[in-house]
């Protein structure tokens, strides 16, 4: 059996001292979290983190700094996943856009009304820690990440990525 570990995407987003939360259930169990999801085949980060944000929301969302990578391993399935965390800006939201299935409900958040929520009631201890981390003020260039291809040329500059998830 090959492994891989599960890459992951998020987005922090905050509007007027809240933050965009998604709910839905795993495992019967309502838990929040910030909007995220997988990496998809042949699929740039930059364009997943738009792309999953606007799955689970309905906004179109631009990144504009990474705030963390995070490594979990969830010691009950014997899974390893890796987190990239970005913040950006939302552009707009999309009326009538049809969000995921499996997410009850989209949330403008305190801080404290994370907080109390507390482990099981959010999704893993990564959205404590990544919000902790944009909190902090950490803050990295979206520069420091490169799409290679095979013969390590870059795919695409990042700015003209961006520009195109905007439009």
């Amino acid at each position: 059996m090959r492994w891989k570990p599960r890459v992951v995407v998020a987005s922090i987003i905050e509007r007027h001292g809240k933050y965009l939360m998604v709910e839905e259930q795993i495992d019967g169990i309502d838990v929040i979290s910030q909007p995220s999801g997988h990496i998809e085949a042949n699929e740039e980060i930059l364009h997943a983190v738009s792309r999953e944000t606007l799955e689970e929301t309905a906004w179109r969302f631009k990144p504009s700094a990474l705030v963390s990578i995070a490594h979990l391993l969830n010691p009950d399935t014997n899974r390893i996943f890796i987190r990239f965390t970005f913040t950006g800006d939302l552009i707009e939201k999309v009326q009538g856009y049809e969000i995921d299935a499996d997410i009850h409900a989209i949330k403008w958040m305190s801080y404290e009304e994370i907080k109390v929520k507390q482990q099981p009631h959010w999704r893993n201890v990564l959205v404590m820690q990544s919000l902790d981390a944009y909190r902090a003020g950490y803050r990295y260039p979206l520069e420091i990440i490169n799409t290679l291809q095979a013969d390590n040329t870059c795919l695409e500059q990042n700015e003209s990525l961006l520009a195109s998830q905007a439009g």
